[in-house]
């Protein structure tokens, strides 16, 4: 049996050389293929936002309808608590969507809450810079050759006496406005959520929202109620009511929802 040849010093460096191309070509195809897959981007508040572990149960809807989805859409959730358009712009968030952005990607776009609370200067927007950020959103998004999905703010959990959820939301208008007058597609989030917690009441409504009473959560020693943002029964329900929302559009975005296990098909008594 002949002896394996030895290697020199040059062969050593070439085959070392040969293995770190190879490594360098598997890293840029993965690269390469991460980069092209399409992408969801969520701009938006609270309401939408993931949590720090601290403010669990409150959990924004954008993480549950993240679940929704398959790994071959790239789901990216900017939303911020407190932003408003202006902040979320002057703060450089949309600008990373922006830069990230890929023909035929889609943006998720929900502002209202913050901008329109005239007594809170650092967030505040005006209805004319409030419609003026999100065209310039929209248009942005067209540049890219995306696609924005516009929508108007979810409501608050306000009932008067007759039973109904009060109208907290005057900035609502102004997202119907710049839908129509820019021909991109709405979800008007703030009449489906108004109507579907209405349709609940007030007592089962409230299990939906921040309502913990004093000494049951560590992170609400003192208890919090809290008619703006969601638990994780909440803003999954959220989630669902905006999957019902595309399903009845048969918006492209089905595409990519998680297969089906058989097992979840069976019923069980």
């Amino acid at each position: 049996m002949p002896l394996p040849r030895r290697l020199t010093t040059s062969s050593l460096k070439a085959l070392m050389c040969k293995k770190v191309m190879t490594l360098v070509s598997l890293i840029s195809l993965m690269f390469s293929t991460t980069v092209m897959s399409q992408q969801l981007f969520m701009a938006g508040d609270s309401t939408m936002a993931i949590k720090h572990p601290k403010d669990l149960p409150e959990t924004g809807w954008g993480v549950p309808f993240s679940h929704f989805f398959s790994d071959q859409l790239n789901i990216v959730n900017l939303a911020k608590n407190g932003r408003s358009t202006r902040t979320f712009m002057s703060e450089g968030l949309w600008q990373q969507i922006y830069d990230n952005l890929q023909a035929d990607d889609f943006v998720f776009i929900q502002f209202g809450h913050n901008d329109e609370v005239e007594r809170k200067k650092d967030r505040y927007t005006t209805p004319e810079q409030y419609q003026q950020n999100l065209t310039t959103m929209i248009r942005q998004v067209r540049e890219k050759q995306a696609h924005a999905i516009l929508m108007t703010p979810v409501t608050r959990r306000y009932f008067n006496e007759e039973g109904s959820i009060k109208l907290t939301h005057p900035y609502s208008e102004y997202v119907r406005q710049v839908a129509e007058q820019t021909g991109v597609l709405l979800l008007d989030m703030d009449t489906l959520t108004r109507a579907y917690f209405e349709a609940q009441g007030d007592a089962l409504s409230r299990l939906r929202f921040m309502h913990i009473p004093p000494g049951l959560h560590p992170n609400y020693p003192n208890g919090v109620r809290d008619d703006t943002h969601f638990n994780e029964l909440g803003a999954r329900e959220v989630a669902q009511l905006v999957l019902q929302q595309l399903r009845t559009l048969e918006h492209p975005l089905l595409q990519f929802l998680r297969e089906t296990d058989p097992k979840h098909l069976k019923l069980s008594y």
